[in-house]
Parts: structure tokens; C-alpha cells; sequence
């Protein structure tokens, strides 16, 4: 049986990890989160993995308050930049595989085709900033890494643009969401199934992979999607970004291609109004 070090169990990939661990009982999952380990503490990560016999450490751990990062810098770098060096020297020492979580923020959004891991990354906001530094430093110190960037997520667990989009909804006769900003939301439990299926598979292949479900549409059009499954009356109107200013810009287009992923990992990915359509079921249970 695999043995697999999960960091950041509490968000939302790592609980749907913890779902998805129950189909894939080849893998003992470990599941810690900042109580269990301190992973901006080198020492503390050594003594957890050292003679635990892991064969891999995926890490879910991340600041993702967007906005506050622009004034939070230092411990928006402290979690997203310097602990997972330590996470990817520590698998580097103890011979594990890496699989670390990165963002669509890594680009600035300029382009109309969707974005392949080879395009150049230049981000527009400290997160993303500070999201692109881990990435070097998983790949810089850690020979078995896979970086994924995904983009837009959302599960039943955590707070997540589709329960603010439900729960906005019944509170409001209407809304305003922007539609200028174009890209694929993720559900998170997809997202889980295919990092655990890359672990299953016999030849780890290192380098940075893009994954999040396929189709495109803009945050409007997600909003509208979730409104009808949810079976939401609040009238949804479009705005355009400049009329919702944020303290963190975003980017306007950040649609990832996932070819390299399928073809390596030979995953297959649902469109993303069927993956909704669960989450949006689970959620009303």
C-alpha cells in the first residue's frame, strides 16, 4: 500500500481528497493540515516524514485570499513560496514524488487561446507572484514534481464562488457578475481523482501540468449555471470588471490547455457544466 503525506486537508481539495481516498484503497492517505504539521517549518516536516515510510507528499496548502495578499504579502509568500521549498527539499532528501497545486493566476491573462505550460508566466498580483515562486522552487529542488495548475475552484466543502452564487442568490432579487473575465471553473473533486490517479500510475512523469474541467465560459455565465441547477429566481446581470474594482487585478482570459495531462496521465476530463451539476446536487442534500 502507497503511504501519501497530504498537506492543507482541510481546504477544498484536501477533503475531497479524503472522498476520493475511500475508491482508491490502494493508498493509506495521511491527511494534516497547520494543527497536524507546520509546513513553514522545516524541521517539523523532517521529523513527520522521517522512517514514515511515505512515498509521496501532495500539497494542497495555499493563501488564496486574492485580495488581502496584496497587503499580506509576507505570509502570502511565507505559505505559498517558502514552504514548499521545504515540502520539495524534503522530498527531494527522502526520495519522494511531489505533486503541488499551482494557479491560472501565474498568467496575466493577454492571450485568446487557451494556455499551454510552456507560455510565458507573468503574473498580475502578489498571490500569483508568490504562486510562480513556489512553482520554481518545487521544480528547482525536487527531481520527482509534478506542478498542476488549475484554476477557478469550487466543491461543496469551503467557501467557493458557487455557494456565494446560491446563497447571494436567495438573499438578492439581483446580481451583478462580471462577464469579461473568461476561463473554466474546476471542481475540486475531479481535480482530486486525477492527482490520485497520477500516483497510481507506474511512470511518474515530472514537470508542470495544467488541469481544470473542460469547456469555457465567464464568471456570469458560471453564475447563470448555478442559478438554473439550484433553481435560483435572483435576476443575474452582467458587468464588466472595471465596474467592480478589486484589490487584485485578475486575468481577463485564463482558459488552460489540458492536453499534455491526458496524453501523459491518460485522464479524462468532464466538462465543467456536468461536474456542477453533481456539486450543485450534493450541495442541496
Amino acid at each position: 500500500m502507497k503511504k501519501i503525506l497530504v498537506t492543507g486537508s482541510n481546504g477544498q481539495l484536501g477533503n475531497e481528497l479524503q472522498i476520493a481516498a475511500k475508491v482508491f484503497s490502494q493508498f493509506e492517505l495521511v491527511f494534516t493540515d497547520v494543527d497536524e504539521l507546520d509546513i513553514c517549518n522545516l524541521t517539523a516536516i523532517e521529523q513527520f516524514v522521517k522512517n514514515a515510510g511515505f512515498e509521496a507528499i501532495v500539497n494542497c496548502a495555499a493563501y488564496t485570499a486574492v485580495d488581502k495578499a496584496e497587503t499580506d504579502d509576507d505570509l502570502c509568500y511565507k505559505i505559498n513560496r517558502d514552504a514548499v521549498q521545504n515540502l520539495a527539499q524534503i522530498a527531494q532528501c527522502n526520495g519522494l514524488k511531489l505533486i503541488h497545486v499551482s494557479t491560472d493566476y501565474v498568467f496575466d491573462g493577454t492571450q485568446h487561446t487557451p494556455y499551454v505550460e510552456t507560455d510565458r508566466v507573468c503574473p498580475v498580483s502578489v498571490y500569483g507572484e508568490s504562486k510562480l515562486a513556489g512553482e520554481e522552487l518545487a521544480l528547482k529542488y525536487c527531481e520527482q514534481v509534478a506542478v498542476i495548475r488549475t484554476s477557478w475552484l469550487y466543491s461543496a466543502f469551503g467557501n467557493n464562488f458557487v455557494k456565494t452564487m446560491i446563497r447571494l442568490g436567495q438573499e438578492r432579487e439581483s446580481l451583478n457578475v462580471i462577464f469579461d473575465q473568461v476561463g473554466t471553473p474546476t471542481y475540486a473533486a475531479d481535480l482530486a481523482n486525477a492527482i490520485l490517479q497520477i500516483l497510481n500510475t507506474e511512470v511518474f512523469v515530472s514537470g508542470v501540468y495544467h488541469f481544470s474541467n473542460e469547456g469555457v465560459c465567464s464568471w456570469y455565465d458560471f453564475a447563470k449555471k448555478i442559478h438554473q441547477l439550484a433553481g435560483v429566481k435572483s435576476k443575474v446581470s452582467p458587468i464588466e470588471t472595471k465596474d467592480y474594482p478589486t484589490a487584485a487585478a485578475r486575468p481577463h482570459y485564463s482558459v488552460l490547455n489540458k492536453s499534455k495531462i491526458k496524453s501523459t496521465y491518460h485522464i479524462e476530463i468532464p466538462h465543467w457544466e456536468e461536474s456542477l451539476i453533481k456539486c450543485v446536487d450534493i450541495l442541496q442534500k
